[in-house]
């Protein structure tokens, strides 16, 4: 069975983050996705609420263009970005941050 945030259709906006370039507020939670070092690591982290929950290389088509530059801009994005602030480098969410300096260095 495939996991239900799979077959979501978050809106995308922009949060003016390097890393975390956009958040969408999907069935009362905050999807945040980070931008990793590809193709060293996964192309995107996909943070629930500020949790993990998927390393992925291409989005759902179910989840749109999340990089696209014309999505709207996010209002309160520090405030939705608080959560993963600390989680910039690929695998720090696991307590093992990436520490080669041609990727993440």
């Amino acid at each position: 069975m495939e996991p239900p945030e799979l077959q979501a259709s978050p809106q995308w906006q922009r949060t003016g983050h390097d890393r975390f370039p956009v958040a969408a507020a999907v069935d009362g939670k905050w999807w945040v996705m980070r931008m990793n070092i590809f193709p060293d690591h996964s192309r995107w982290t996909l943070f629930i609420d500020g949790v993990a929950r998927y390393d992925i290389d291409s989005t759902p088509p179910t989840w749109g263009n999340p990089a696209d530059p014309a999505a709207p801009k996010l209002d309160n994005a520090d405030e939705v970005l608080e959560p993963v602030k600390n989680l910039v480098t690929y695998g720090s969410e696991v307590g093992q941050p990436c520490d080669n300096p041609f990727c993440c260095g």
